[in-house]
């Protein structure tokens, strides 16, 4: 039996985009239910992002497996009785309104926990629910502004927002990590309680090291695109065939056994210029110079063999379309494959690996798929859910 931690679990999402979607396919994946409630007609609007995975968003896929989507419209009388219905059978409700309109819908937290104290309430935002920055718009890009993320990241001439969403998913995790330890508090209290995520928090709290630097060292890290403004040699080399290798020589020993085994130079070992960490960045430029000169000999194969035999960290710079064929992922069996409207498609496994047990890789849903069978779970019979539909509460 491959039961799972959170079988039992279920979770009542009022969700779109990234965050908090995220936060709940991973619940999802340890085995909790989770009934995403959708606008109707369009529902989530990260399902149209794009139309790249076989015509559906790639955000979506990777957001909402496992999943169960019902579509209500919040803003008729009639969806009230349908959320409360819903809420009374939930242990988890989780949202990502705008800030104020879980209130105005009677879905606040504190209203919600007066009724049913059991309910664990989890509410996503961008900035909080305080503060001059309550009301404004939250997008990652600008999240990743406001936390001074973009100021350590690119090069020196340019700054660069990160390649992935790293606001949305420092609050997703947040988000989840926060839920997990809330339901462990209701195991031993029997009481719910208020979880409060916002993207400025969660990622401000990822730029710990810079801030601390900055904050004592009285300079920011320099951009320094894949290098670091600590340690050298650090980032992406080239071989002479253009292979691109990442080195991160992070202690003295590792520095010796490079100098000897990687580019057959023991002398710069002890040259006064490179002899500690901090004058190897002090002279990061003349470093490099002497590091290409040798690489350029060699093709990438004889680096990374040279490379372990010194046990020197290194990495290939890889590209996104090479993950699918990456030896590691391969020969651990990260691949599986997902079920969706449009046909199965290849998805990635959790992170989270349970031993001799399979995380939950259910299909991804059509929007409103589930809507009448969730309504019948209710309690509401063929005409009450006909009557829904004609009053526009549900699609």
């Amino acid at each position: 039996m491959n039961a799972l931690p959170l079988d039992g679990i279920t979770v009542v999402a009022c969700e779109q985009a990234v965050a908090a979607p995220l936060a709940t396919r991973q619940l999802a994946d340890l085995g909790a239910r989770v009934i995403k409630v959708e606008r109707p007609g369009t529902g989530d609007f990260a399902r149209g992002y794009d139309e790249t995975v076989r015509g559906m968003s790639s955000h979506f896929v990777w957001l909402n497996r496992s999943k169960e989507s019902i579509t209500l419209d919040l803003k008729q009388p009639e969806a009230a009785e349908v959320m409360e219905r819903l809420i009374g059978r939930a242990d988890v409700f989780i949202q990502n309104f705008a800030p104020g309109a879980a209130e105005r819908l009677g879905l606040g937290a504190e209203e919600l926990r007066a009724r049913h104290p059991r309910l664990i309430t989890c509410s996503v935002s961008g900035y909080g629910s305080s503060g001059p920055y309550r009301d404004a718009k939250a997008y990652d890009l600008l999240i990743q502004a406001e936390a001074g993320l973009l100021s350590v990241t690119g090069s020196e001439d340019a700054p660069a927002k990160t390649g992935i969403p790293s606001a949305d998913i420092s609050a997703g995790m947040y988000a989840f990590s926060g839920i997990l330890a809330a339901l462990y508090e209701r195991e031993r209290t029997g009481r719910g309680s208020a979880v409060e995520i916002n993207l400025l928090d969660s990622l401000v709290e990822w730029m710990g090291y810079p801030f601390y630097y900055t904050e004592y060292g009285g300079t920011p890290p320099v951009r320094a695109g894949t290098s670091h403004a600590a340690i050298a040699p650090y980032g992406t080399f080239t071989a002479g065939d253009g292979t691109e290798i990442v080195l991160a020589v992070q202690n003295e020993r590792e520095w010796v056994s490079f100098c000897r085994t990687v580019l057959d130079r023991p002398e710069l070992a002890t040259d006064e210029r490179f002899h500690n960490g901090s004058q190897r960045v002090a002279n990061r430029r003349a470093l490099e110079e002497h590091i290409a000169e040798v690489l350029s000999g060699l093709t990438g194969e004889q680096l990374e063999q040279r490379l372990a035999e010194g046990r020197i960290a290194h990495a290939r710079q890889r590209g996104v379309a090479e993950l699918s064929t990456h030896p590691q992922l391969l020969a651990r069996d990260r691949f599986t494959e997902v079920r969706s409207p449009i046909g199965p498609f290849t998805a990635v496994r959790p992170a989270i690996g349970l031993h001799g047990r399979t995380a939950r890789m259910d299909p991804v849903p059509a929007l409103g798929e589930h809507t009448e069978a969730v309504l019948e779970e209710l309690g509401y019979d063929d005409p009450a859910r006909r009557r829904l539909r004609a009053d526009s509460a549900v699609q």
